[in-house]
């Protein structure tokens, strides 16, 4: 649920420095070059009026032209609004333009439209796609949440209708634009983002050929509801102040890694799979009821030992299927901690605006960061509205049957959405599927070590598999190989390291430097995976939330 906009500005600073990495899975220059230009068959400014599309009818309110920039092409940029209050922004190049539509996912709760780039993914010319991005139906500044405290169409825009929707509007205005339809459609999100990347292969499994869902927030009532809610909760004290500090996240983050480093097999500084880990951090106890900078306190141990454990009611049933991974420590700093960007945690924003506005039924009682219980009765008040934004179903036969491509990624170290989950989610997709080869045919996810939410990390810093998805579902070349990078605070590259679809994991060849991933090779995980979680909401992969009425 990330909070701000840098992300995207990274987007295609990352796909760069994987280029030369990555010159057998990429688009070459010649077949980029083949693909021709499409150009325009009327003028911007025309687009503005109505689009009458059945069950979303679309008014675009402004068009016009941007000129050239040093980092962008002209463009015609369209804003407008899908029937009740979706608001969109989409971006038509008027030279450069080559038959690609990519729409990005929103952060949080949504509410704005976040800056719409151009990613430079599809060949040697930027600008060769039209891209677009919604606020999902609502204004507001992405973790507020009064807009749904009565309002039933704008959350139900939110939990599901308004990707789709605008797709659809983006796809009858490029046809308008340029004469033809997009001949891909691409979707690429994270957290949110990644939440409505899955909603749309699961629910409209014809909105889009390939989708990039990184860090989804797929198990939404009870992620917002509940394990945001523990996160706080665990580490507040009775006096309302944090009990782990930020002084002391690099106390228990440098114990765990030099607990769980060497577990792969390789001392690099990262955890490559945290569930392997066992680190008590008893481990770092200071002496007595003393309290010193090199150590924690005993309520210290006492809240990390929560922190990692994640949510349970009373009885020890779990009620979220993933904690705090080992090695995201430095993280929690601003999304549980309060730091000095973000005085007021993400967690916190994000658990007491869903309690008191979006998680309930309409008319309902609600509850709120400080009141909500760890039950398994309040977990079940939150389904009717969490079943409506989760993107929990295992049925992705309808898109594989459509040719559509999926992939998943999540950091290791992610703080602000347990990757445990993701793996959750998708071993429970191989089964339904009919085992890994099969779901592996359409489907793939890629765990990155050391990653935080989305984007930054403490060794690897970026991953993004844009140009991946468009080599699997233009040339039917699957992804055996993603590259992530990591950079220090200037840009630096220190080190590459290969991402191998789950469950293969990197292995150090024996030979040249551990910070460059041409040293790496593909090898099994030491034992089967054990993914699946039992936990109280596993019901929820058979219920299946509501979609829009149909849309052409």
């Amino acid at each position: 649920m990330r909070r701000g906009s840098s992300w995207r500005a990274r987007t295609c600073v990352a796909l760069i420095a994987l280029t030369t990495a990555l010159t057998g899975l990429v688009p070459s220059t010649a077949a980029a070059e083949a693909d021709p230009v499409l150009k325009p068959v009327r003028q911007c400014a025309e687009l503005v009026g109505q689009f009458d599309i059945p069950s979303a009818a679309t008014r675009v309110t402004a068009a016009t032209v941007v000129p050239a920039t040093g980092g962008e092409p002209e463009y015609c940029d369209v804003r407008g609004q899908v029937e009740p209050a979706v608001g969109f922004q989409l971006k038509l190049p008027t030279a450069t333009f080559t038959g690609r539509y990519l729409q990005y996912g929103c952060g949080a709760f949504c509410g704005l439209i976040f800056p719409v780039q151009f990613p430079d993914c599809g060949g040697p010319r930027g600008g060769d796609l039209a891209v677009a991005a919604t606020d999902d139906g609502h204004v507001g500044d992405g973790i507020d949440g009064k807009w749904a405290a009565d309002n039933q169409a704008a959350r139900d825009d939110f939990f599901f209708r308004a990707p789709h929707v605008v797709s659809v509007a983006a796809k009858r205005i490029i046809a308008a634009y340029y004469g033809s339809p997009p001949k891909h459609s691409y979707f690429d999100g994270c957290s949110t983002g990644g939440r409505e990347g899955l909603l749309l292969a699961q629910r409209y499994p014809d909105d889009f050929d390939g989708i990039l869902a990184g860090a989804p927030a797929s198990y939404f009532g009870p992620l917002a509801g509940v394990y945001a809610t523990w996160n706080i909760r665990s580490n507040t004290g009775e006096n309302g102040a944090p009990i782990i500090t930020r002084e002391k996240l690099p106390v228990l983050h440098n114990a765990a890694v030099a607990a769980c480093d060497r577990l792969d097999g390789l001392v690099d500084g990262q955890i490559e799979d945290p569930r392997a880990c066992r680190f008590d951090p008893v481990a770092v106890r200071c002496p007595g009821a003393t309290d010193q900078p090199d150590c924690l306190t005993a309520a210290q141990v006492e809240a990390a030992r929560k922190l990692y454990a994640g949510p349970a009611d009373a009885h020890g049933r779990r009620l979220y299927p993933g904690s705090q991974p080992f090695g995201s420590e430095l993280a929690w700093e601003g999304t549980i901690l309060p730091s000095p960007d973000f005085p007021v945690p993400l967690h916190t924003g994000i658990a007491d605006n869903y309690l008191k506005y979006i998680g309930y039924p309409i008319g309902t009682p609600h509850s709120s960061l400080k009141d909500f219980q760890f039950t398994v009765r309040e977990f079940d008040r939150l389904t009717p509205e969490g079943l409506k934004a989760n993107a929990l179903s295992l049925d992705l036969e309808p898109f594989r049957r459509s040719g559509g491509k999926l992939i998943l990624w999540h950091g290791w170290a992610d703080p602000g959405i347990p990757p445990a989950a993701t793996l959750d989610y998708y071993q429970r997709l191989v089964r339904h599927s009919g085992g890994l080869r099969q779901t592996q045919e359409f489907a793939r996810t890629f765990m990155v070590p050391s990653l935080y939410h989305c984007a930054g990390g403490d060794r690897l810093t970026e991953f993004n598999p844009f140009r991946e998805l468009i080599g699997w579902v233009e040339r039917g070349k699957a992804p055996d190989k993603i590259v992530a990078t990591g950079r220090d605070a200037q840009g630096n590259e220190l080190r590459t390291r290969p991402v191998f679809p789950y469950p293969l994991r990197p292995q150090y060849d024996g030979t040249g430097s551990i910070d460059d991933a041409n040293n790496f090779v593909p090898a099994p995980p030491p034992t089967p995976p054990r993914d699946a979680v039992n936990w109280v909401g596993t019901d929820l992969y058979y219920r299946p939330g509501p979609v829009a009425p149909p849309v052409s």
